[in-house]
């Protein structure tokens, strides 16, 4: 089977076909470096970095793009409020982010431009778009004039009334109309700026990402993802952008959206109390739990993220852990994974049919434990990105924000004491040592190869 995307730009699935079959590009926009991720900002994460690794089974090369987002005036808000420096807190919030999303088993992209090392490119653009007549400088801003992109909207497929209400688009008596957005705005003093033909300034908010995709994948590329959020204003603009300063058809080919994520049946709100950052989640539960609770639903589907949901994951890894654990002698063989199970992600990332693959793979592998089967196992989970960590670690590993710190030596010497205790017929005290550390939150498992342990 070849690889089928749903391209948000005609509403379709479509057959993946690059533009250079030697080297796919692709571009995700990326966050905004002011503060924690929180779990609807890990779903495009994740769900792209599975794309990744898709495309990296199928072609020779691919470039995987995606930006940081490190001027805006989120970020110049938060400096007000906290007084830090800007530079300290998108570089800390930077680290942060990374971190949190390698907890979650995401992969680094091969490019991650910083909107501040581009200015440059962005300022040639805006010039292009000028010279172009697609854009007019006034009151100190440069706007993007929409009505001269006639086809303005293909993507979103909104009238222009509703685009303009639904952008909450600035009033201001310099626009030539009122669809037109900033690519450039002037800077105070006490605000960061650079200069430019304009006087001392910082760009918009959607030029970044169109200069940056330009430099690292040129004019038009393959694929464009991020959330189903940003089809408009951000990924409707940025196609008005490139495709009038590249004088060019088109931007990307396809267009892949994640959708929309709910927290226990309601919007995600502060004034709710159903905001989670990742980093708060990961103090409860393994990021690989997480992962593979994002994945259970489809990519374009919205999703309903529960704790109860995050449990279940954690409870089914377990059992495929299990699995490794108790056949951990057998060497599993160096093999690719089925092909039905590449097929189910090449019909346009059909993690839960891939996943449900998953479950008949670890089912044969415990009735019939073999090196190919682990293998194929393990080969598909490896493009999910689960299976990743050490199967003892992931017994043993502390994530509960107040759990009490594990002396995993002590653990084992109080095994070793309750094994003794047994040979010597002393059930009562080996019955103790089981009950101590049942109430030190430890679940001990005998089994033929001896006893192991893991965390309640």
């Amino acid at each position: 089977m070849t690889l089928h995307i749903y391209n948000t730009l005609t509403r379709e699935k479509e057959v993946f076909k690059p533009i250079n079959p030697e080297n796919v590009g692709m571009y995700v926009c990326g966050p905004t470096v002011y503060d924690f991720a929180h779990i609807g900002n890990a779903r495009p994460v994740i769900v792209f970095d599975v794309l990744y690794r898709l495309l990296k089974t199928l072609y020779p090369k691919v470039t995987y793009v995606r930006n940081i987002t490190d001027v805006d005036d989120k970020i110049n808000a938060k400096a007000r409020e906290t007084g830090e420096d800007i530079r300290t807190i998108t570089e800390r919030t930077a680290a942060m982010f990374h971190q949190d999303m390698a907890a979650l088993n995401a992969g680094n992209p091969d490019i991650e431009p910083r909107a501040t090392e581009h200015i440059a490119e962005m300022i040639d653009m805006i010039e292009r778009l000028i010279e172009n007549g697609n854009a007019y400088e006034a009151d100190g801003h440069v706007l993007f004039n929409v009505p001269s992109m006639p086809n303005y909207g293909a993507l979103s497929r909104r009238n222009m009334d509703d685009m303009i209400a639904g952008a909450r688009v600035e009033v201001a008596s310099y626009k030539k109309d009122p669809a037109d957005f900033v690519l450039w705005k002037p800077s105070d003093e006490d605000t960061p700026g650079w200069d430019s033909p304009w006087g001392r300034g910082r760009p918009g908010w959607h030029i970044e990402c169109s200069a940056m995709s330009r430099k690292y994948l040129g004019d038009t590329f393959d694929i464009h993802g991020g959330g189903h959020d940003l089809v408009f204003p951000h990924h409707e603009n940025e196609i008005a952008q490139s495709c009038c300063a590249n004088k060019t058809d088109k931007y990307a080919t396809y267009w892949m959206h994640n959708g929309h994520l709910m927290v226990e049946g309601e919007k995600m709100s502060k004034s709710l109390g159903n905001f989670f950052t990742v980093h708060e989640l990961l103090e409860e539960v393994p990021g690989e739990a997480l992962r593979f609770y994002m994945l259970s639903a489809q990519y374009r589907s919205p999703f309903d993220f529960t704790k109860e949901g995050v449990r279940e994951a954690k409870a089914t890894l377990d059992r495929f852990y299990t699995a490794l654990r108790q056949h951990a002698d057998i060497e599993a063989d160096d093999v690719a994974a089925p092909d039905h199970f590449v097929a189910a992600l090449k019909d346009d990332l059909n993690t839960p049919l891939a996943i449900s693959i998953l479950h008949e793979l670890l089912s044969a592998f415990n009735k019939a434990p073999s090196p190919q089967t682990k293998g194929h196992l393990l080969a598909c989970a490896d493009i999910l990105g689960i299976l990743q960590q050490d199967v003892e670690g992931w017994f043993t590993q502390n994530t509960a924000a107040d759990a009490t710190e594990v002396d995993a030596d002590q653990i084992m010497g109080m095994i070793e004491e309750r094994k003794n205790a047994k040979a010597n017929k002393d059930f009562a005290t080996a019955d103790k040592i089981r009950d101590d550390l049942d109430a030190m939150g430890i679940v001990l498992e005998d089994g033929p190869g001896g006893t192991t342990w893991k965390l309640k």
